[in-house]
This record gives C-alpha cells, sequence and structure tokens, in this order.
C-alpha cells in the first residue's frame, strides 16, 4: 500500500499550488522566450527573466511543462496528482544535472545558481501537491488510515 495519503484535508489548497506553480511557469517560459528572442535557441548566455538566467530552449520547456501541469489539473481525477509527482522529480534531476554542469560548456539550457535553486524549488513545490493531492473512495481513505495507525 502506498505511504501517500488519500482525500486528504488540505487536498485543494496543493491543488491550487501546483496550479500556480504551472502558471509560474507558463509566465516565465513565455517572458523567457520574449526576451531572447534575438538569441540562440541554446545560448549559454541568455537573458535574465524573473531573476534567473535562462535561454529560448529553457524557455520553451518550462512554458510546455507549465502549460501541461495545467491542463492535467484541469482534468483532475489523480491525473494532476501523478504527473505532480512524476515532473516534480524531474525537475529534481534537472537542478542536480545542472547544478553539475553550471560553469561548463554543457550548460545548453543556460542556468544560473539562482535558476538551479529555483528549479530544486519548483520540483520540491510540485511532488508535495502530488504526494498530497490524491483523491481516493471513501474505502481507500479508511485503508490509509487503518494502515497509518499500525505500527
Amino acid at each position: 500500500m502506498a505511504h501517500n495519503p488519500v482525500n486528504h484535508p488540505a487536498r485543494p489548497i496543493y491543488r491550487a499550488i501546483g496550479g500556480l506553480t504551472g502558471l509560474y511557469l507558463v509566465i516565465f517560459g513565455v517572458l523567457g522566450f520574449i526576451q531572447n528572442s534575438d538569441a540562440d535557441f541554446f545560448a549559454q548566455n541568455g537573458a535574465v527573466v524573473l531573476g534567473q538566467g535562462a535561454n529560448r530552449g529553457y524557455s520553451v520547456i518550462a512554458a510546455v511543462v507549465g502549460a501541461l501541469i495545467l491542463v492535467a489539473i484541469g482534468i483532475g481525477r489523480n491525473l494532476d496528482a501523478a504527473l505532480n509527482k512524476l515532473i516534480g522529480y524531474a525537475f529534481m534531476a534537472l537542478g542536480l544535472a545542472e547544478l553539475a554542469v553550471l560553469r561548463t560548456d554543457a550548460n545548453f539550457l543556460g542556468f544560473s545558481i539562482i535558476t538551479v535553486m529555483v528549479t530544486m524549488l519548483i520540483g520540491l513545490v510540485l511532488l508535495t501537491a502530488g504526494m498530497y493531492g490524491k483523491v481516493g473512495s471513501d474505502d481507500e481513505h479508511r485503508a490509509w488510515q487503518d494502515g497509518r495507525l499500525i505500527l
């Protein structure tokens, strides 16, 4: 049995936080694409957008992922919880990978240290929203509560 709560009382709040994170990614992506319109797609010295370094490549990725999060939250039916967890893990891995190549020629997404920190934070927020946003039947909720009480 999974250890993630089912029908958590704060589920609507976590769902809203996931939606706001997706909205932030869309806004960041659009502004980054506009700011970097004259630069190369994977330029390493991209413009600073909302305090973060980014190029057109990462801006497109952020906008697409943000839109995907918003669509999943609109659909619901635990798709948002699953997708938030998956994208949260992906953002954590992306942040660690970009931290490893931050000052090298392999920094093809134009990250700065602030971008790495924000990417890790977005990953944590989405991961939390995904873990506490699961909806289930009353029987699943009781089973989760019973499993939680057994030591």
